[in-house]
Order: structure tokens, then sequence, then C-alpha cells
């Protein structure tokens, strides 16, 4: 978790696929490939950190079921990174990556790319009562971004929140008006992370279009006027742009940065790692909407059958109550679990402790009390980036 790793050409991919998918999880479907006979290697590749989640899921899986997966291997790599590589080994037919752990960023590349099997509704057979058991902020981001595509792993409300110090900021921000005022007023006080690399760094792009009153917070080329000239100015009172999030909390907790954007997990992890002092507090802004993240699981085109039925049988066990209970970890993605009746008593002792300790009473109510938005489209997003890219982070060296 201590590290956040690096996250048009597609005009026909989500066309039909969308609509398939957002209307419900039916339609043509296919029979899973049978289980191997003998046993194989698994390799699952992360390019989010959702292994700080999942990892012990998955060696539970391998433990019990031996005739299945005979080892699961565990890979990361930069985000960035991703989609040209599948697309290589895709090319020279020798794939082997099996399963992808991502956050929406290398989900969008690898559809960009067309590097992913389609998993939904094709293999709806392989996840019984998928939408009945999603928590419904989980379902959304299953239609609107998985595209059948990609499975939602884990979910969480996300951000964008404010994490400031109480000691060096007497009178915290409500309003983005004022966030601006407090960055000229303070040059290099405030930071947050280039948003292709950073959920916090995200959520604060795509959230200021609510804060903002912007004309359509779903599209970042007509509708995000104000947002845009805002990131600008702001961006005239930021030092630089770090490559991801974990950089931001470490100066943070250092002293010299006074407010960062944060989210959820974002808070509450690094305070129990000892990153961030334990009294750094957060806020919201006037007009706060969540903008809602997730983890999603994807597996490369490329596959061979067999491999293919112990992946599918392998996201099946990921989204059971006992797999997802694991997803509360240290606070990496707070709450975590995506899919219902997984109370925090289910989660390992240590989790329990740490969120204990470290989680804060007022997320309950800010959950429950403001509007909880889907994060861009996939092929929006990549859109999005590439402005930030263009109008905000070259202007500053990264």
């Amino acid at each position: 978790m201590t590290q956040e790793f690096f996250r048009l050409n597609r005009r026909a991919v989500l066309g039909g696929m969308a609509a398939s998918v957002v209307t419900g999880l039916s339609g043509a479907r296919a029979a899973a490939p049978a289980l191997p006979a003998s046993p194989v290697v698994i390799t699952v590749m992360d390019v989010g950190g959702a292994l700080a989640l999942s990892q012990p899921a998955f060696e539970e899986y391998a433990k019990d079921h031996p005739e299945r997966a005979s080892r699961i291997i565990f890979t990361k790599a930069p985000v960035t990174e991703l989609a040209g590589k599948l697309k290589a080994q895709q090319s020279a037919n020798r794939v082997d990556i099996d399963l992808v752990l991502t956050g929406s960023d290398g989900l969008a590349a690898g559809l960009v790319n067309e590097t992913w099997m389609k998993i939904l509704p094709d293999f709806a057979s392989t996840f019984p009562n998928l939408e009945e058991n999603y928590e419904p902020a989980a379902l959304n981001l299953l239609k609107a971004q998985g595209d059948g595509f990609g499975v939602v792993v884990n979910y969480y409300p996300s951000g964008p929140l404010l994490e400031y110090d109480p000691e060096r900021v007497k009178k915290v921000p409500a309003t983005a008006e004022e966030l601006l005022a407090y960055a000229r007023d303070n040059p290099g006080r405030f930071m947050y992370a280039r948003p292709t690399n950073s959920g916090p760094g995200r959520t604060f792009m795509m959230g200021l279009p609510y804060l903002l009153g912007d004309k359509d917070p779903s599209d970042p080329v007509d509708g995000w006027e104000k947002t845009w000239a805002y990131l600008a100015e702001i961006g005239q009172y930021i030092d630089y742009y770090p490559a991801g999030t974990g950089v931001t909390m470490k100066e943070f907790g250092e002293g010299s940065r006074d407010i960062i954007i944060s989210t959820t997990g974002w808070d509450i992890n690094p305070r129990a790692l000892g990153i961030v002092p334990e009294t750094a507090k957060i806020a919201t802004l006037k007009g706060f909407h969540w903008v809602s993240d997730a983890f999603f699981m994807c597996v490369p085109k490329g596959l061979a059958e067999d491999k293919v039925a112990v992946v599918l049988d392998l996201m099946a066990y990921m989204l059971t109550p006992k797999a997802q209970a694991y997803a509360y970890d240290e606070g990496y993605l707070y709450p975590g679990p995506a899919v219902k009746n997984v109370p925090l008593s289910m989660a390992p002792q240590h989790s329990q402790d740490v969120i204990n300790e470290f989680g804060r009473p007022e997320y309950a109510d800010l959950i429950a009390n403001n509007p909880i938005e889907l994060p861009l489209k996939p092929d929006k997003m990549v859109i999005a980036f590439r402005k930030w890219d263009e109008l905000v982070g070259s202007k500053k060296s990264q």
C-alpha cells in the first residue's frame, strides 16, 4: 500500500457492449471450460495495489484447491506498462499473465488496446446471483465501467477528500474557491499527484465538476470548462505533481505540505503505517460528491482453455464473503468489500484493530448522506488524463 503504481483509437469496442451489461447480465452466454484434470500455475499481475487487499484470499484458494492451482505467482508492474506488455505477448502468442488486478486506469488502457477477454455476460453462469450479491455502488461500477471485461473485486466510495494538518491549517478551506485562495496565499503547501497514476488525483479531477457546478461532469471535453480553468489556476501554486500518491503522503507526513488530496483508504492506511501523523484530519468542500473507485479483475485474451477454466473459478471464489473479508486489510481501500453481507467482524483481527483505531466515525455519515457518483467511463477517462497532461501537467516538471 505504501506505493501506488503508475497508472482514440477505440471506436467500436464499447458501443454495443455497454448496453448488454447495463441492462443486466443476461444475453449470449458460453459455458465455462471444464476444469483441468491436473493443476495449473496461475500468474496474477497487480498494476494498482490490489494485492494488498486480496493476496491472502488468492493464497487461500490455492491451499483449498491444489487440484486446480498448483501455485499462484504474484507479479507487479506500473500500470503504464500493462497495455503494451500484453499487446506484445498477444501478438507473439505467448501470454504469460493469466489474471490482472487493476484500477479503472488499467482497465481503460486494456480496452483501448482490445487486450481483455469478454467475461460478462458470456460466463455469467460462473457468477450466480452476481447482481444480487454486489453492493449497489459496486454493481453500478461493474455495469458502467467493467463493460463486460472487468469484474469488480473491491470497491470504495473514494473521495475527493482534503487531508490537512490541524496544527498548520487553522482555517480549513470549506469551498473550492477557499482552497484556491489557500494555495495562492501559501504557495507550495497544497499538493496532489498526477491523476493518471493516482486514485486521489483522479477523484479530485473528476470531483471538481460537481464542486464547481460544471456543465456536464461526464464530459471532460465539452463539459469541464470551469474544471480545466480551476486546475490550471491552482496549478500555479503547486510545486510539482508527483508520479504517485505515496509521494504526497510522504511529503505531507514530513511537514513540507499542509493540505493534500486524499481518499478514505489513503487517509486511514498511511496513518496506520506511521507515514502520516495520526493527528491528521479530513474535510470535504461545499457541493461534495463522492467519486467511487474500484479494483477490477481482467483476463487477457490468448489464454489456454485450462487456464481460463481455473481463472474463472478463482474469480468467482474472490467474490465470496470469506475472500472479500480480507479487503478491509489496513484500511487501504476502506471499506473494501464489493459484495453484501461482509461486516468488519468477518475480517482478520488485525484488520478489525486497525479500522477501529484509525477509521473515522464521520465516514459513516459522509457515505450515507452525500451522493456517490460513478467515475468517468473508460474512454472518457483516457481523454481526461490526456487533457490534464496537456493543459495542467505539462506546465510543471514531474
